[in-house]
Order: structure tokens, then sequence, then C-alpha cells
């Protein structure tokens, strides 16, 4: 079975995503600018509104490019670990999605062994902030020496549709030794071709709604029916 992964900012987003069909969570705050980290107050309310689905926090201190400095490195370093302190529900595993480059577009060591050390134990997603590095090949093998669970993804191209011959090679590269987490732009009607075509395990989408069906009227919401129409694509066999 492939893993589903919703990626939310609306705070009644978890319990949805967990009721229709979700496996994990991605729970962030500001999608609209790509993505940041949610207060803690956030944090807690998704975790006591959800029993069983994993919950994976976006660590991210700011929107624009993934060069940190030190001051920005370690107010994210102290967030993994108020977060990590957090009371959760016996059957909910916490893990958290990061992600640091030098300037030149490799993956930044000295930020990440940091960040990593703060998570301690927890599950770990690379960012994409791997669809920016210089080489996704070299970068991928750099991410794994590190211990990383997966790496998330749209194979360096603005969709995973656009990027399914490289999602392939980096599946293959990965060779069980991390997941590849494919993402971008991927719906219903998509997922079990992106599946298919590139032996991804998992998959990552914003399964997001409004409530009078104008994006520009009011904050978006996570859509029950579009994360069961995702996971009964994926649940079909055309997308073994």
């Amino acid at each position: 079975m492939t893993l589903l992964e919703i990626c939310l900012d609306d705070i009644g987003g978890a319990a949805i995503a967990e009721h229709c069909g979700a496996d994990r969570i991605e729970l962030c705050a500001d999608l609209a600018q790509g993505g940041t980290t949610p207060s803690l107050g956030t944090v807690s309310a998704v975790l006591a509104s959800i029993t069983s689905v994993g919950a994976h926090i976006l660590v991210r201190q700011r929107p624009g490019d993934f060069v940190y400095r030190g001051i920005e490195v370690d107010a994210m370093v102290r967030d993994i670990e108020a977060i990590g302190a957090l009371t959760r529900p016996a059957g909910v595993t916490v893990g958290f999605v990061v992600g640091a480059l030098t300037a030149d577009g490799q993956v930044d060591l000295a930020v990440m062994t940091l960040l990593l050390r703060a998570c301690g134990s927890a599950p770990v997603t690379f960012h994409r902030a791997f669809d920016a590095v210089t080489d996704q090949s070299e970068s991928l093998e750099v991410i794994i020496d590190l211990g990383i669970d997966r790496v998330l993804t749209s194979g360096g191209q603005a969709t995973a549709l656009a990027g399914i011959g490289n999602l392939a090679d980096l599946v293959d590269q990965a060779d069980n030794r991390l997941s590849i987490l494919a993402a971008g732009s991927i719906r219903p009607d998509n997922v079990a071709e992106i599946v298919r075509k590139t032996g991804v395990s998992e998959v990552h989408l914003r399964a997001q709604s409004t409530a009078d069906g104008n994006p520009g009227s009011t904050p978006p919401t996570t859509s029950a029916e579009v994360v069961r129409a995702v996971s009964s694509a994926l649940a079909s066999p055309r997308s073994i």
C-alpha cells in the first residue's frame, strides 16, 4: 500500500485527514508562503484532535531560501525541542520536517547535524529544499548518510507528473535506504499514475478546498472529499 500524507495549515484539518483515510499529516503554518513552523498552541491543539494518524511538523523559521543564519538555526532547534516535549496521544507518532542548504546549493551538513540532534529518535523528512539542490543524486547520498527517513520531492520539477522520470530514478537510487515522498500537484486523477510510473511508496498533497469555492475569499481548509478520493485512488489496483 502507498502511504498518504496530507499537508495542512488549518487547525481542524488533521482530524478530517485522519477520518478520511490519510496515514500521516504534515502540519505547517502559512502554506500560502511555502510553509513555516506552526505555533506551539496549534501543534498542541492538533495533537489533541487525533488518535492514530502520524503527525510530522514542519520546522522552517521563515519563508524564502533555505540558507540559514546561526540565530535562525537556534530558533529551529528550540522549536523542535519544544514540540518534542508536548503531550500527544499514545497512538500518535510525532516527527519533523526540516531542511537546510548552503549558498551553493548543497545540503548544509553543519545545520542539519544540529537539527537532527534536536529531533533525537523522531522520524525526519528532508523537505522540498531538496528540489533546490544543484545535484539531486549527490544530495540524496548525503541525506541517506545523515540517517534521514525520507525526502519530499517533485523530482526537481514543478509537479510530480513533470518529474516522474526523476522520481523513478531517485526511488531506484534510494533502494529502500530511505523513502521518496512524492509531491507537487498530486490529485485524485493523477496519483495512481504517479505511483505506478515512479514506484514511490508515499505521496504528499494539500487537499484543500474553500467554503464558497472562491480561493481568494476564504482561507483554504482540508477537504474530506479530496482526501477520500486520493485514498480511494491509491487503494485501486491501477496504482499498483
